[in-house]
């Protein structure tokens, strides 16, 4: 064989290979998710986790996105802000994704919104707080209901209930501190007054100290713990502890799932606190929208995983789909073009609520997304409007 013969054969393999990669390369659509599957944010990570390779597993099953599987490429931060910097510089660099599902917590997020919005690809976080869609950044979206809108529909239920002096107690996370600023910056349009205020750190295993303070504060007629996370459920033990269950507690949607009644006992009942229709989706009336889509979740997790549904399932749920959506109307992979049409969302039904986005609007709730519940006999019960 001669030498150009060889050389035509090489560079025909070569040629061959690429083209294999390529015709490979279109036949998956990449897509990265950076989520607390381990650490002390785990509770909101493993659902969200498991949630997502469940049903990227279903939508492959069924024949992908316009005939494209999906490949998902997940990292576990481990509720640290700085690894999940660095993961999503992977998903960029190495791992090339045209889009993002995840951040667990409120930290890990806003610590990997320079990064994806530098690198201009869409990111879905499924983080509380209002500062990760508040400003409106270009390429950073959100699934979960803001603090903001916790404080609202707390701040609703306590008008409702005649109640106008409150006291916080809330955590130092970047969740519970962000709350916390949203509930101060609110209640005056409630005409409520925050006549004391307490916090704790996420180490701390006991907070009677700070709960002491406030029910020796004269006029306490309520108490908001901003927070996630083991904080609030030993705020409600040290609550009961203390003998303060007369007085109502609100905690806020970040604990909305059973860990939460479990880790606080007895001392849960009477709390309330606003979530997503998930957790009642079996009390909601025929005629709600959420009705079938959380129903629907809630079996197939539960079979799936032997484990009690939570709202924080729900948001990678919303933001997977909500995803697949975008990319079925951009008929593009093309990053840019999911971006616009993610921004471009109306009347999605999620576990969240109905999805209207917007350009000056990245989450597409408002506040009837949200429930008010109360925990009775260690379940939850969805309250009627006014009570």
């Amino acid at each position: 064989m001669t030498p150009l013969s060889v050389k035509s054969l090489v560079a025909a393999g070569v040629l061959s290979l690429a083209l294999g990669q390529g015709a490979s390369a279109q036949q998956t659509i990449k897509i990265g998710s950076i989520l607390s599957s381990t650490g002390p944010a785990s509770f909101l990570g493993e659902p969200e986790d498991k949630t997502l390779r469940m049903y990227v597993d279903r939508i492959n099953g069924a024949g992908g996105v316009d005939g494209k599987k999906l490949e998902l490429v997940v990292y576990d931060d481990g509720g640290d802000a700085n690894k999940a910097r660095t993961f999503a510089t992977r998903l960029i660099e190495d791992d090339k994704v045209v889009a993002m599902v995840g951040g667990s917590t409120t930290g890990t997020s806003m610590a990997m919104i320079p990064v994806f919005e530098e690198a201009q690809v869409p990111f879905i976080s499924l983080g509380g707080a209002i500062e990760i869609i508040d400003p409106v950044r270009k390429y950073t979206f959100k699934t979960p209901h803001t603090d903001k809108m916790a404080c609202e529909k707390i701040f609703e239920n306590l008008k409702q209930r005649s109640l106008t002096k409150i006291a916080l107690i809330s955590g130092t996370d970047g969740f519970g501190a962000s709350m916390r600023a949203q509930c101060v910056k609110v209640a005056p349009n409630y005409g409520l007054q925050v006549v004391t205020e307490e916090s704790y750190g996420p180490r701390d295993s006991d907070m009677t100290a700070q709960l002491t303070k406030i029910k020796n504060t004269a006029g306490v007629q309520a108490v908001v713990n901003p927070g996630f996370g083991q904080g609030p459920a030993i705020v409600t033990r040290n609550y009961a502890q203390l003998g303060m269950s007369s007085t109502p507690l609100y905690q806020s949607h970040g604990v909305a799932s059973k860990s939460f009644i479990e880790l606080a006992g007895p001392a849960a009942e009477g709390v309330r606190l606003p979530a997503a229709a998930l957790l009642v989706g079996d009390k909601l009336p025929d005629s709600d929208p959420q009705k079938k889509i959380v129903v629907d979740y809630k079996k197939t997790y539960e079979d799936a995983t032997k484990q009690p549904v939570s709202t924080f399932g729900g948001h990678a749920y919303d933001g997977l789909f909500i995803l697949v959506d975008a990319i079925k109307r951009a008929q593009s992979t093309d990053p840019k073009k999911i971006r616009d049409a993610i921004e471009a969302t109306k009347g999605f039904v999620g576990t969240g609520g109905v999805v209207n986005m917007s350009p000056t609007d990245h989450l597409g709730l408002d506040l009837t997304a949200f429930r008010m519940l109360e925990i009775r006999n260690g379940d939850w019960v969805l309250l009627a409007p006014g009570t």
